[in-house]
């Protein structure tokens, strides 16, 4: 049995992309198994209103989202975009490469409210 880890990272060419990674759910019993405890710096939450939209950049810190309420859209330099909607997650972790000034014609992600709720989110930071 395992969890899909959903991560959104920085690729040798320096864009963000999405991959799927298996987190084995080696804990607890039977009926709830559980990943083995990850370490964590700290939970923010951010409500984000109906209209919010970000302009490319980079994850400073890596950290878990959580959708707790409302929809999120993530969009990548290519073009492409994924919905995430509540109980949905990713792992943020397209930091800026070392040594790379930020180039937003290149690196990071934007993200944007979707639909008619706002946007409630939680992070969890790495």
């Amino acid at each position: 049995m395992q969890f899909t880890k959903v991560v959104l990272y920085t690729d040798v060419d320096g864009r963000a992309r999405f991959r799927d990674e298996a987190v084995p759910l080696t804990e607890g019993k039977p009926q709830a198994r559980l990943s083995p405890l990850m370490p964590s710096g700290g939970l923010q939450l951010r409500m984000s209103p109906v209209g919010f939209r970000s302009d490319f950049h980079c994850t400073e810190h890596p950290q878990w989202l959580f959708v707790l309420g409302g929809q999120m859209q993530i969009g990548l330099q290519d073009g492409s975009t994924r919905l995430f909607k509540p109980g949905d997650h990713f792992f943020s972790a397209d930091t800026l490469p070392p040594g790379a000034t930020f180039d937003a014609a290149l690196h990071g992600h934007n993200s944007c409210q979707v639909g008619d709720e706002p946007l409630v989110t939680a992070f969890v930071r790495a």
